[in-house]
């Protein structure tokens, strides 16, 4: 799921903005009332950004999250060369992740 995450990152004065979106569909636990059965939903748990190798944001996210969902932020450290990493956990087990260098 490699492609399920694209990146985008800007340089601004004082550091880099970081644009991302996120191909998860992000279902919420449901009742499904035909069969009278829980449907357990499907969504991110965990995302975290990195910066050369070093963790600069960690989130934990639940099925109140919409679909498809998009983060923004900004990172002061970061400059021209830097790498950048994207990764997330669902709780099904899948995670994906992907990288960008700062041009």
């Amino acid at each position: 799921m490699s492609d399920s995450i694209r990146i985008k990152t800007t340089k601004v004065d004082g550091g880099v903005v970081v644009r991302a979106l996120i191909n998860h569909p992000m279902t919420a636990p449901r009742m499904d009332p035909q069969l009278s059965l829980m449907v357990p939903g499907h969504f991110i748990e965990e995302v975290t950004a990195q910066l050369n190798g070093e963790t600069v944001l960690s989130g934990d996210w639940s099925a109140g999250v919409a679909r498809d969902p998009y983060l923004s932020f900004k990172i002061r450290q970061a400059g021209k060369g830097d790498v950048i990493r994207l990764s997330w956990v669902d709780n099904a087990g899948n995670s994906a992740s992907s990288q960008v260098t700062v041009s």
